[in-house]
């Protein structure tokens, strides 16, 4: 069978050229150098025994956290901190180095209870590159948000949601914990309806569970940035309280406390 994809695949290769033959199959980069690549093959790179990749929390604590990706920015990030800082919640930002680089008046004095990610120094997709780059990504970012905030970050996401191996090997680095999520805004769907995105939210998260949006991006966003207050206000009235990642975190239960 192996054989057969291979002559297939130079099939394809001359028939349509070798650019065109990459953009159909996925292959934008090198799979053995790139994000593709086992995530053990630079065993002498290793600094830690495990790399933890989170969606959610097993816990019973009634606790969720809320994320904000690719910031910060000047036209939402100020919104979201005043929505936070009303309601007294904390937040996951996952920062984006350069957006940091350029904005970092806007939240250097106004971080104290939020927790700060790592999401890459210019979003590339983190995937398509090699160990060394993605490194390069995570660790200008990584000194950016020491030298604004005199602290280092602990958790990183990847653009995207895109995870590959050699952003395992470079997560492993830095001792991240790599953080995705288990719920996530749909602006896009209740564009037309943004009581219903905050009803999404209220009714559908759960303890541990970790909730994605973003203080940057397209108008759409603000469908849901808009709701934040009555989100919190809402997931309050259920019993749940919020907390960073990082706080959720230290809440789960271990295997042996799940039965596993």
């Amino acid at each position: 069978m192996r054989a057969a994809l291979f002559a297939a695949g130079g099939v394809a290769c001359g028939a349509a050229g070798v650019s065109e033959a990459t953009r159909l199959f996925g292959w934008d980069r090198p799979p053995l150098g790139g994000g593709y690549a086992a995530a053990a093959d630079s065993p002498e790179r290793l600094r830690h025994a495990d790399v933890r990749v989170r969606y959610y929390v097993e816990t019973d604590e009634p606790v969720v956290a809320f994320t904000f990706d690719d910031g910060p920015g000047p036209n939402w990030t100020p919104m979201v901190l005043d929505a936070l800082d009303a309601a007294a919640a904390p937040a996951t930002f996952f920062m984006v180095g350069q957006q940091l680089e350029k904005h970092a008046a806007l939240v250097r004095d106004r971080m104290s209870r939020h927790e700060i990610g790592n999401h890459s120094w210019s979003h590339d997709d983190l995937a398509t590159l090699d160990r060394p780059r993605v490194e390069d990504e995570l660790g200008r970012t990584h000194e950016m948000v020491r030298k604004v905030f005199g602290r280092e970050p602990t958790v990183m996401r990847p653009p995207y949601g895109h995870l590959g191996g050699s952003t395992l090997l470079a997560a492993n680095q830095f001792g991240y914990d790599v953080v995705l999520w288990s719920h996530l805004m749909r602006e896009r769907q209740f564009e037309d309806d943004p009581d219903g995105q905050v009803r999404d939210i209220v009714n559908s998260v759960r303890p541990g569970s970790i909730i994605l949006a973003h203080d940057v991006g397209k108008e759409r966003r603000l469908v849901a940035l808009r709701g934040l207050g009555a989100m919190i206000a809402g997931l309050r009235a259920r019993g749940l309280r919020l907390g960073t990642v990082s706080e959720l975190a230290a809440l789960g239960r271990t295997p042996a406390q799940a039965g596993i």
